[in-house]
């Protein structure tokens, strides 16, 4: 009797505890959305829509370019974006996000990397490399939080210091 009440009452907590695991979240939309986001960032940022590109980012994002300080919040990334998004067309280039990213997601987190490239007027990759993006979701909308990315080619060499 005694084995048949023990056996009983696991059983039990193995069926709360069952009862307490959430079921698998469907986040194919979620996916979509960042990844439409990350293109959208891309198209804006070709077009010289320094708003249009800002405004993907939360009030307080942090923009990490390489070779460079990094930019904080949204009014500052907007002024980055005007002007490197004008030398960008001053130099004839243009970015392309790449298919091959990838997106996870924990909840109101997310993140996204994946490839970029640039091209010249002519269509020759000029320059490429990989993004990370930290997003978090705020009244139904993604918004990046974290941006890094970072370029295939080495860096140019340092001048050397007059003698």
């Amino acid at each position: 009797m005694k084995i048949l009440r023990t056996a009983a009452i696991a059983a039990v907590g193995l069926l709360a505890l069952a009862a307490c695991q959430q079921a698998a979240k469907n986040t194919a939309a979620d996916e979509s959305e960042i990844r439409d986001g990350s293109r959208a960032w891309a198209t804006a940022y070709n077009a010289g829509d320094a708003d249009g590109v800002a405004n993907l980012y939360s009030d307080d994002a942090v923009v990490m370019p390489p070779g460079m300080q990094a930019v904080i919040g949204r009014d500052a990334i907007r002024e980055y974006i005007v002007t490197d998004s004008a030398a960008a067309k001053a130099a004839g280039v243009m970015m392309t996000i790449e298919h091959g990213d990838s997106v996870g997601m924990s909840g109101d987190l997310a993140w996204h990397s994946g490839p970029y490239s640039v091209s010249d007027a002519s269509g020759a990759k000029v320059d490429g490399g990989n993004y990370m993006e930290a997003l978090q979701k705020k009244e139904g909308k993604w918004y990046i939080v974290r941006d890094i990315w970072n370029s295939d080619q080495a860096p140019a060499p340092a001048a050397m210091p007059e003698s």
